[in-house]
């Protein structure tokens, strides 16, 4: 079975971070992954993305026109990627900075104040692993506790950053409960 996510919002909110830590996780999980990350003039504060494909066999092409899922950190990106999706999957919109739903109802639809969340912790910067491990805790798309291995292997030469980027992980698995 093969699946797909789109990650997309402003440049600067991490978002190839999260693509980065899922592939990673889905490796260590023994599948075929590829990861295609968006740069340019995104990098400095518009949209960008990244595509992550998880597959049990060989990924014939990473370019993919309509992902499975979509993390949507900002408007602009749920507008573009939502209506491009495929039925089934799951969508997760950061609700602190997106007041509109993605218009889908063949979807689940998550909605997560993921920088409300992260400001609560003490820095928006973690706001991106929130929206990931609800993402993750929703589609359980690899395995949750892996998910959290690499986010520490991802900040082990910055290791005073883990502990809040462990929280920012609990927060947003908590998040993805709620409906």
């Amino acid at each position: 079975m093969q699946s797909e996510v789109m990650f997309a919002g402003f440049g600067g909110q991490g978002i190839l971070l999260m693509g980065s830590i899922l592939a990673h996780a889905a490796m260590e999980e023994g599948s075929e992954v590829a990861w295609i990350p968006s740069y340019g003039p995104e990098m400095r504060g518009g949209t960008a993305y990244c595509l992550v494909v998880i597959s049990d066999r060989p990924i014939g092409s990473p370019i993919i026109r309509n992902p499975m899922h979509l993390v949507a950190m900002n408007r602009p990106s749920l507008e573009k990627f939502a209506p491009m999706m495929k039925p089934n999957g799951v969508v997760v919109i950061n609700s602190s900075l997106i007041t509109i739903r993605s218009g889908r109802e063949d979807v689940d639809e998550i909605l997560v104040p993921a920088n409300d969340i992260a400001r609560e912790l003490g820095t928006t910067k973690v706001a991106n692993i929130v929206a990931l491990s609800a993402f993750v805790a929703r589609s359980k798309i690899v395995e949750f506790d892996l998910l959290g291995q690499w986010i520490k292997k991802e900040f082990s030469s910055r290791e005073k950053l883990i502990p809040i980027n462990m929280e920012a992980l609990a927060q947003g698995q908590k998040a993805a409960r709620v409906r």
